[in-house]
């Protein structure tokens, strides 16, 4: 948490009302989502109990469980879900758009438009991962078959739930976390993982706010938990009398079981819907499209792979593919952090705050200054920026403006606080640099140590290439499994019972 972040919930305990943490929205905001909110049996990893899903906020479809132990009610369950789900993802593919590709030598197709699926908190996107993971291997022939929409909805929430955790992505959007992005409240981080609480901060109901209305909100008596976990009193109280019904046979189980459901659930469906509002409103900074076009991009690459009969991704990465995720994951999460504070003043506060960045008024210029230390002169203009936040930054520091994405600085030497600059890049090919390519005296600039320059990938070995430890061969290629012992993507055994999913 940075100074500005911790003051802004300092400032909410006081006021009582959220305090916002940018001045633009930094999550793309789909015309027509998709929302999802999902319960699950208590005590089991993955036993879906029931859902409300849909496109229409006035109109949700619901999906029960009667018994979630029960496994040709659990597959059922699944094949509903998907006549929702995989409808809507083929809505998406439609029109198409050419986009230029290294550096405009190729052309790419992506589709126009892509899904966007919102659920409550984290606590869903584990649910989507999850039950991705079940359904994705299931057989369609044989013993205990399932309907081949099962197994596609299995691999499509998979891919959601891979996307979910790159910084930034908006095709599977938790509700908690995207709303904490932008406003600040008085409560801790934990109790903003409840999202009726959290809208209290953010959307107070009118004559309460702050801690009383947040309090209020948690009351599972008056506003439910928005799942995928069940309130212990109402599983006590309520479900289990209505499922113990129902395994009695009793004709008026399933409608009771029903409606107990639909009550816990449409409480959260209608917060998720006022977090989407909340979200929408917000103008969007100015790189949000285009991680909305990555988006769409990872949606048309994975959409192509299974219409080629692609296989479905594999139950545990190996250990090159988890090190490419890492690294993918590392570079996803800088290149946010530097596109929020390029977009928003506000998130670049915060940096300055840190000592990470810097603001001031060029007071000096050199824009023709030539170095010709080595084999040929080279343009590389110097400018002294005159600023009133901290200079803590050592010399050679590589630094960046957001005014000058192209532009790169090296800090000089620092002088109580005048910071002189060295530039290069940005200015055009020849020793004279393009108009207003370098800072001109009087004009404010920004610099800051947060950078988006290439970083190429490390040269991961081969599979076949790592060790017997790490997935590879064996030591002995005579003996032993040639895969190491490591999974490979497949059917479980006919008949087998589902497979069994960690918590964790």
């Amino acid at each position: 948490m940075g100074v500005l972040s911790a003051l802004a919930r300092a400032q909410a305990a006081a006021t009582g009302v959220a305090q916002p943490l940018t001045t633009v929205g930094h999550l793309h905001a789909a015309a027509a989502p998709l929302v999802c909110v999902p319960l699950a049996l208590a005590g089991e990893t993955l036993a879906p109990l029931a859902a409300l899903v849909g496109t229409d906020r006035a109109a949700p479809r619901l999906l029960v469980v009667p018994q979630p132990r029960n496994r040709d009610l659990r597959f059922a369950f699944a094949a509903a879900l998907a006549a929702e789900v995989l409808p809507y993802l083929d809505a998406r593919r439609g029109a198409t758009e050419d986009v230029p590709a290294d550096r405009g030598r190729q052309v790419r197709v992506r589709y126009l438009d892509a899904p966007q699926v919102w659920v409550p908190n984290p606590g869903g996107v584990e649910f989507v991962r999850l039950l991705g993971r079940s359904l994705r291997f299931r057989r369609t022939d044989g013993e205990h078959p399932v309907p081949a929409a099962v197994p596609r909805l299995g691999c499509w929430l998979t891919f959601l739930a891979d996307r979910a955790e790159l910084p930034g992505s908006a095709l599977l959007v938790a509700a908690t976390a995207a709303l904490g992005a932008h406003w600040a409240t008085g409560q801790s981080a934990v109790e903003d993982a409840h999202l009726p609480a959290l809208l209290a901060w953010i959307d107070p109901p009118e004559g309460r706010t702050g801690a009383g209305a947040a309090a209020a909100a948690e009351d599972p008596a008056v506003t439910p938990p928005a799942g995928p976990a069940t309130d212990p009193a109402f599983d006590r109280d309520v479900l289990a009398p209505l499922v113990a019904a129902y395994d009695r046979g009793a004709p008026d189980a399933p409608g009771r079981l029903a409606a107990a459901l639909r009550g816990q659930l449409t409480p959260a469906w209608d917060a998720v819907w006022r977090a989407y509002d909340l979200l929408a409103a917000l103008p969007p900074g100015a790189t949000v499209a285009a991680r909305w076009g990555q988006d769409r991009d990872a949606f048309t690459g994975y959409a192509a792979h299974l219409d080629e009969g692609g296989l479905p991704q594999p139950r545990h990465d190996s250990a090159v593919a988890a090190a490419a995720r890492l690294h993918r994951l590392e570079r996803a999460a800088a290149t946010y952090a530097l596109q929020r504070a390029y977009d928003d003043p506000l998130v670049l506060a915060d940096h300055r705050l840190a000592g990470e960045a810097f603001r001031g008024e060029v007071v000096l210029a050199d824009p023709t200054r030539v170095d010709d230390s080595g084999r040929r002169p080279v343009l590389r203009p110097r400018i002294t920026v005159r600023s009133a936040d901290p200079l803590h930054l050592a010399p050679g520091t590589a630094l960046c403006a957001p005014g000058r994405p192209k532009q790169r600085a090296t800090l000089v030497s620092v002088e109580g606080r005048d910071a002189v600059l060295e530039l290069r890049g940005g200015m055009g090919r020849g020793r004279t640099p393009e108009a207003g390519s370098v800072p001109e005296v009087g004009e404010v600039v920004t610099y800051t140590t947060l950078t988006d320059a290439f970083a190429p990938a490390p040269a991961f070995p081969a599979p076949e290439d790592t060790p017997w430890t790490h997935g590879g061969p064996p030591a002995d290629p005579a003996g032993g499994d040639p895969r190491g012992g490591a999974e490979v993507p497949g059917d479980p055994p006919a008949g087998a019972p589902p497979e069994p999913v960690p918590a964790g």
